[in-house]
């Protein structure tokens, strides 16, 4: 049993394997991000039910870590990289490197990773942005918005870049951001979180894929005002 959580953030990396393959083989970004959603409740599953089994390990955490990089810096970064190259067909960034711009996604990732293993502060909350939360901005944005850069192509690529360059600095960052792990149910100690889960619904319903990129908008948004009120004094 104590093998149970392994095995399940193992399906996490092979979800993420798989999200490469839908970009790479098939240009698929609706594929790649299924699968990405797949990954992360994969890594949902997995801590689950190592609290459930108290099946703790050394080995448990570093593989977690390792599988986040591929599904949630990897698969988002082939995902862009390949939009990116797309787009930029027949404009001057044709021969440039910008493509490429898209693996500080990965980079970045194994950064934001490697700082939260060892970092003790962060057990009941984040300092920065989630590789999760940053991945499922990506995957759901590119198919969002590909039926509307007909023209608009340079200016496409201009955005994406500057969003990369902050996506990433985010994850980095010492920005205090709140976590959906509930230890209770009361509204007093989880109401952001509430709040959130809300209006993400109300997103998604609206917006579809571009729902889910409004909502982790929403997320850095809330986090920022929730560590403002709280340093307000009283």
């Amino acid at each position: 049993m104590k093998q149970v959580p392994n095995i399940i953030t193992c399906l996490n990396l092979f979800a993420g394997c798989l999200s490469c393959i839908m970009t790479l083989e098939y240009n698929n970004y609706s594929g790649a991000f299924l699968f990405i959603i797949l990954a992360a409740v994969f890594d949902f599953l997995d801590g689950f039910c190592a609290r459930l089994l108290k099946a703790y390990s050394p080995i448990g955490g570093q593989l977690d870590s390792l599988a986040d990089v591929v599904s949630f810096g990897l698969a988002p970064g082939f995902v862009v990289f390949s939009f990116l190259n797309t787009v930029s067909a027949g404009t001057f960034f044709e021969t440039s490197f910008l493509p490429y711009s898209a693996f500080l996604i990965p980079v970045f990732s194994a950064l934001r990773l490697a700082k939260f293993n060892i970092d003790t502060r962060q057990k009941d909350s984040f300092l920065g942005l989630p590789v999760p939360a940053n991945a499922l901005f990506w995957v759901s944005l590119i198919p969002a918005i590909i039926p509307f850069i007909k023209g608009y192509e340079i200016a496409v690529c201009f955005i994406i870049l500057i969003l990369i360059l902050a996506f990433c600095l985010l994850m980095v960052s010492e920005l205090p951001m709140f976590s959906l792990k509930f230890k209770s149910y009361s509204w007093e100690k989880n109401q952001w979180a509430y709040l959130l889960i809300g209006i993400a619904i109300l997103l998604i319903i609206l917006f579809r894929f571009f729902g889910i990129s409004l909502a982790i908008i929403c997320y850095i948004l809330f986090s920022i005002l929730k560590t403002k009120l709280h340093a307000a004094p009283r």
